[in-house]
């Protein structure tokens, strides 16, 4: 009786077993979040500004080095700002602060934050997760400067918009 029991258990563990097997491979796999987050932080121009030199380097700057911020100020009409670190801000920060913060922020220039609004939930969360996943690096960008203040550092200067 007992052996008829595990041969029976083992039976139904392997038919099980192939069930499973085949079952994730009828279904399509979910894209990796972080693979994902990656994906976007390229296409999305993330990298263009918060990662130093990524653009003047034609994109080929090493992961480790991405989204650090940059010392290179953005000046106009509304003072100058910097690209933040986000490796440091997303520490701070829980994934439903970053979907809330992303979905309604109103950034200085050049920030395209209604870019950000247009992103689905599903897209903001793979950003955050895979800057998560690159962990914390770099120092804090240079602190935002009104348009009266003369930034110390190199900056790009945009013109005032027409009249």
């Amino acid at each position: 009786m007992f052996r008829n029991s595990v041969v029976v258990s083992v039976f139904l563990l392997m038919t099980a077993s192939i069930q499973c097997a085949f079952a994730d491979q009828a279904k399509p796999s979910r894209p990796n979040l972080i693979e994902r987050g990656s994906y976007l932080v390229k296409i999305a121009g993330c990298n263009d500004c918060h990662t130093p030199g990524y653009t003047q380097a034609g994109g080929k700057v090493p992961e480790k080095q991405w989204l650090i911020g940059d010392r290179l100020g953005w000046r106009g009409p509304w003072g100058t700002t910097y690209a933040s670190n986000l490796r440091l801000h997303i520490q701070e920060v829980s994934e439903d602060q970053w979907v809330e913060m992303a979905r309604t922020a109103e950034l200085r220039p050049p920030m395209p934050w209604f870019n950000l609004h247009a992103m689905t939930a599903q897209d903001l969360r793979a950003l955050y997760r895979f800057i998560r996943y690159l962990g914390s690096a770099g120092e804090p960008a240079p602190a935002y400067l009104p348009p009266d203040r003369e930034p110390r550092g190199p900056y790009v200067m945009f013109p005032p918009p027409p009249k």
